[in-house]
């Protein structure tokens, strides 16, 4: 199904329908490189240099040394699934001081994802509740940081207190097929949803 909703081929003659992605999650947990690995555009970056005055402010745990940037507003990226449809993505900031920003972002979203980062799980917690608390379709992906799985979806599951009928999904962000494969799901989630309440 991946090759029949993300065939790069297929153009669209006329405008297709847009659905609204958001990637959200803590600090450095990769939703710029998730935008980045499946956006058939040059992504719109708001990345700010990273400076001695976050110091102390943000905590990127293990990543702290390598990152350099970070996003202060937002990531923008599109994937066309097919003639008829286009993913609009909206990567959000993950630092506290910038969580004003997510409400708007949001706005007309059909679903989100959450990415999580094990070695920093208590980073994610608000971002479940943020979207269990809208209400919106949304899926949790793991994101494999140097490609290894350290815990199961299922563990995450537990320690996140996911509810059963929201997907937990290991997705390494640099991996294009994993991105589109955790897409899918969230899209084909988001169209059940709206053909249920139909």
């Amino acid at each position: 199904m991946a090759s029949v909703l993300f065939d790069q081929r297929a153009r669209p003659a006329a405008a297709p329908t847009t659905m609204k992605i958001v990637i959200a999650g803590g600090f450095a947990v990769g939703k710029t490189t998730f935008v980045g690995s499946i956006s058939e555009i040059e992504p719109l970056r708001t990345e700010a240099e990273m400076t001695v005055e976050s110091l102390g402010v943000d905590h990127a745990g293990p990543l702290g040394g390598a990152k350099r940037g970070t996003t202060v507003a937002m990531d923008f990226g599109r994937i066309t699934i097919d003639t008829d449809m286009a993913l609009y993505l909206f990567g959000t900031p993950g630092q506290d001081r910038f969580w004003f920003l997510w409400d708007e972002l949001v706005r007309g979203a059909v679903g989100a994802v959450v990415l999580v980062d094990t070695r920093r799980l208590q980073e994610c917690f608000a971002a479940v509740d943020y979207f269990e608390h809208l209400g919106l379709p949304f899926v949790v992906a793991v994101n494999l940081f140097d490609g290894v799985a350290t815990h199961h979806p299922r563990d995450v599951r537990e320690a996140l207190a996911v509810p059963a009928n929201v997907p937990v999904v290991l997705c390494d962000a640099r991996r294009r097929t994993h991105v589109q494969e955790t897409l899918i799901l969230l899209v084909e989630g988001a169209l059940r949803r709206v053909a249920g309440a139909a």
